[in-house]
């Protein structure tokens, strides 16, 4: 059976996950077998937290608009179906980012979901048009 020489291949392994423990603490940073255990971690965490990124953004854009509808008359659930209805297509970070630079532009844009909603629902127990044909 031939002979492999892998120190240069195994040598080129070992710097480049030591590369990327750059920064870590204690024998994370120097020794390989510890070096690699954190690094395989912390590339797990990171796949993880880029989806959790996307998560935590859009609570951050709802609870924005929320206040800023809030703050004009509606609820965050009239405010978004009101949109929908009117035909505004702007998504919740644009939204949330007008919410919070731009309160006036916020505000007409909430006047026309405002407008756009139904009027409100027939109390419960009244006969409704539809009911009474």
């Amino acid at each position: 059976m031939p002979r492999v020489k892998r120190s240069v291949h195994a040598r080129k392994k070992r710097r480049k996950v030591l590369e990327q423990a750059k920064g870590y603490w204690g024998l994370k940073k120097s020794s390989y077998r510890y070096a690699k255990e954190q690094v395989e971690h912390s590339l797990v965490y990171a796949y993880r937290d880029r989806k959790n990124r996307k998560r935590t953004f859009r609570r951050l854009w709802i609870m924005r608009i929320n206040a800023a509808s809030r703050a004009n008359g509606l609820s965050y659930n009239q405010f978004i179906s009101g949109c929908r209805l009117a035909g505004i297509e702007l998504d919740r970070k644009i939204l949330a980012d007008l919410a919070v630079s731009d309160p006036a532009a916020f505000g007409k844009i909430a006047e026309q979901a405002k407008a756009a909603l139904p009027s409100a629902p027939a109390e419960a127990g009244a006969a409704t048009p539809a009911a009474a044909e």
